[in-house]
């Protein structure tokens, strides 16, 4: 899976990285010549010809400037080539995040999945500037040991022959590094994901006094980020010590083996500085080899966790039908021993007895994922036969805990702008969201921003429920809308949801006797089954567990 996540980032910017890969290389090969030009030009300075030492001496100077320039050019197309890979592949995580089948956010808090979005893709896309360095830092060492041929064939062997060991050597000890690197990032992409859900929960933790528990929580996970951050760290720090060692030693071989050579005669002094500056060389292109060993490592352990979202099974399978159009509204629930119709525009409210119960319907009704056992229905059609994007269409599908994103309330009561004026204003007052907006500066073009937290639970409830009424879907199932909503509001509400959703299907799953007593019939859902079907009115009087329920 690693491979291929790595190979698609790079297929996706092969030109950029071939540009970059030419042009470094082309530095890498100025690098070899400059110490090879030194020691012509001390051979022609020993050997008087002042017309030739003003030649190579113009040479050197031309390679200086290309070297320099290719560099410059070389790093821009690898860096671009980085960016834009680390670009698309976070524009496929969130694609497949919020792809209309699901699956990726499955056992994965929020924080985790930002990690694989950022700092994952940005390890995978600087694979790139690895792979041109690494085949650059190849192509300096061919040209360095071609040159040490043309000096002397001891010397050039010896630097062909030894530096494919080293290379495997290299490759050998970053393999602890590469398992190193996934866990860290594994442990500090949960530390973030504990961190976000906090932050998101600010409110209610300090409500219930939890900080020394959420604070415990963090301390614990953030402990285990460190932990493995450190290895991680300690890792590298010895693969490039070890690199760094092994790159020494050859180059001392080289260098010895060059003084032994000229102290016999084999190579002139112009020679032998060529071949100690070519030696010394060869510690960069070694170098290289340690940090790209250690880039690919860290790319291959994000890939993988990159992959592994991508590649998340769907949460919702099967079903490419489109909604017959129009949409009647007609919703039957058939789950274990529930078994309830709604007829086309009616406005009925479920009690379920059980909180989860209600939550798993909205959920069911959303198509956020299909019942194991049971069916639903949507104008005589099984929900499974249908597209999810074709049911959210049609259903709109609201739970208890909505999220209000930064913007104007305007904006986020239109949908971006999606929803008429008129339709806005309608579902302002509806929602009784237009008393929020008479207490801001601005009214409905106030800004809302850290996800509106600055409001009070009741007022982002009224905003989220305007939104939903925005929408103007042809099913609404909204999930206890106004908790946090004072009594007098809530019956305001309750007396406007009938007039503004009138001819449309509208489903509460609610507890609210305000919200009830507005609906056409409540079914009254305990235990998996159902428990009675009236009115409000009725079963008030006539149900003493809907009373304990609904009045308690």
């Amino acid at each position: 899976m690693s491979r291929r996540v790595l190979t698609e980032a790079l297929a996706g910017q092969r030109g950029a990285i071939a540009l970059s890969t030419l042009l470094v290389a082309g530095h890498q090969a100025g690098e070899v010549a400059v110490p090879f030009l030194i020691g012509v030009v001390i051979d022609r300075a020993v050997d008087g010809g002042v017309g030739d030492l003003a030649l190579w001496l113009g040479v050197l100077a031309a390679v200086y400037i290309g070297l320099s320039y290719s560099y410059r050019f070389g790093e821009r197309f690898g860096q671009r080539a980085s960016e834009q890979a680390a670009h698309a592949l976070r524009l496929r995580l969130t694609g497949r995040v919020l792809h209309e089948r699901g699956g990726a956010e499955r056992d994965r808090l929020p924080g985790a999945l930002v990690a694989v979005a950022t700092s994952d893709a940005a390890r995978v896309g600087a694979v790139a500037i690895a792979v041109s360095s690494g085949i650059a830092a190849v192509a300096g060492l061919i040209f360095a040991a071609v040159l040490l041929l043309s000096i002397s064939v001891p010397l050039g062997l010896l630097v062909l022959l030894g530096t494919p060991p080293l290379m495997g050597l290299t490759r050998l000890i970053g393999k602890p590094l590469e398992e190193r690197s996934e866990t860290e990032q594994e442990h500090a992409a949960q530390a973030s994901g504990v961190a976000a859900d906090l932050l998101a929960g600010l409110r209610v933790i300090k409500g219930l006094r939890a900080e020394p528990a959420a604070i415990a929580r963090y301390r614990e996970r953030s402990r285990a980020a460190y932990t493995a951050t450190v290895h991680a760290a300690r890792t590298e720090a010895a693969y490039q010590g070890l690199v760094l060692l092994l790159s020494g030693l050859f180059l001392a071989v080289v260098a010895v083996a060059g003084g032994l050579l000229a102290i016999n005669g084999d190579i002139t002094v112009g020679q032998l500085i060529s071949t100690l500056g070519l030696a010394q060389f060869l510690v960069g292109p070694i170098s290289t080899f340690g940090w790209v060993g250690a880039d690919l490592a860290q790319g291959r352990a994000s890939a993988r966790r990159v992959a592994a979202v991508l590649d998340a099974p769907d949460a919702v399978t099967g079903g490419d039908a489109d909604p017959q159009t129009p949409v009647r509204g007609a919703v039957r629930v058939r789950l274990r021993g529930i078994d309830v119709e709604v007829a086309p525009g009616e406005l009925v409210g479920v009690v379920a007895t059980d909180p989860a119960l209600a939550g798993e319907l909205v959920r069911l009704l959303g198509r956020s994922h299909d019942p194991a056992d049971g069916e639903l229905a949507l104008d005589g059609v099984a929900m499974r036969e249908l597209s999810p994007a074709g049911v959210r269409a049609a259903v709109l599908a609201t739970e208890h805990n909505t999220d209000l994103f930064d913007g104007t309330i305007r904006a986020a009561v239109s949908l971006g702008g999606r929803a008429r004026p008129e339709t806005v204003d309608a579902a302002v007052t509806a929602a009784a969201a237009d008393e929020v907006a008479g207490t801001l500066p601005d009214g409905l073009d106030t800004v809302l921003d850290d996800g509106a937290r600055s409001l009070s639970g009741g007022q982002r409830q009224r905003i989220a429920l305007a939104r939903a009424l925005a929408a103007d879907p042809p099913v609404l199932v909204v999930h206890d809308p106004t908790t946090a909503v004072d009594t007098v509001t809530e019956a305001r509400i309750a007396g406007a949801l009938r007039g503004i959703r009138a001819g449309r299907t509208t489903i509460l799953l609610t507890t609210s006797p305000a919200l009830l007593a507005a609906t056409d019939r409540v079914v009254v859902v305990h235990e998996d089954a159902v428990r009675a079907d009236g009115t409000h009115a009725g079963l008030v009087a006539e149900d003493e567990l809907y009373r304990e329920t609904v009045l308690a």
